[in-house]
């Protein structure tokens, strides 16, 4: 199965020297890099959320293999759905999902199904993977998206990616993909994405879930960052770090329908 660009050309540069110069411009190589467990990275147009997620790649050492977990925006496919095997390509080239560590998450829970379809149109995952091609070329990948889960389902498939992860005996990071509110104010939206973000950073998944729902925060990836922080704090995890903060009105200049993006380091 090989995985054709979706969004390339439209999210981010669709060539790959456009590309390299984008990415360039985002990614600071003075910083200095250091290993993390997971981190939240935000998945906008890089026009828009291109600044905080290039702050983020640009703390963080990536290692050779990496756990996307994304929210499924189409509808397509299963609900927890984790492309098994095959390639991703971007305009930087081919990436391989490394089957190993598939296969070792779909044989740890029955939550998780192999599947192609909900990566397809997907952008949420898409989007992470220039940064990570920039920063290790050699970079395999496990594809993951999310439609719905309750809280008990989020500990069973975050426990389930720790027992992967400690099985495989590899080095790898999760890259939980998510955006914060949608389309308030720009600050009401700053309001309640700092809600959110306090609960990231106390490593509260369920508190996460709680007031994301309660306080009606428009966040995509909550239930991907729910499971991410779970699966974090099973591989030891003690503490989590507020890298960057900004909204589309940073980028556009329209303050009165913005989306947030918050990029979160876990350690």
């Amino acid at each position: 199965m090989v995985r054709r660009p979706y969004v390339a050309g439209q999210f981010y540069p669709g060539d790959r020297a456009s590309l390299e110069k984008a990415l360039g411009g985002y990614l600071k190589k003075e910083s200095v890099k250091e290993r993390a467990v997971a981190v939240i990275v935000p998945h906008a147009g890089y026009i828009y959320s291109g600044p905080t997620a290039g702050e983020v790649y640009s703390r963080v050492a990536i290692p050779g293999h990496v756990i996307l977990i994304g929210p499924n925006h189409t509808g397509a496919g299963k609900r927890v759905s984790v492309m098994a095997s095959g390639v991703w390509e971007t305009p930087l080239g081919a990436v391989r999902v490394d089957d190993d560590l598939a296969g070792r998450l779909i044989e740890s829970t029955p939550l998780a199904s192999p599947d192609t379809a909900a990566h397809l149109m997907e952008h949420s995952l898409e989007v992470q993977l220039p940064f990570l091609q920039s920063l290790n070329k050699n970079v395999s990948i496990v594809p993951i998206t999310v439609m719905s889960a309750s809280y008990k389902d989020c500990v069973e498939i975050g426990g389930a990616v720790a027992r992967a992860i400690t099985a495989s005996k590899k080095d790898v990071l999760i890259v939980v993909s998510s955006d914060m509110n949608h389309y308030e104010p720009d600050k009401r939206t700053r309001e309640k994405d700092r809600l959110a973000i306090d609960k990231a950073l106390d490593l509260d998944a369920r508190g996460l879930l709680d007031v994301t729902a309660s306080k009606n925060i428009t966040m995509c990836g909550r239930i991907p960052a729910a499971i991410g922080i779970i699966a974090a704090k099973e591989l030891g995890a003690k503490k989590a770090e507020l890298i960057d903060y900004s909204t589309s009105g940073d980028a556009g200049g329209d303050y009165d329908h913005v989306v947030g993006y918050a990029g979160i380091l876990i350690k």
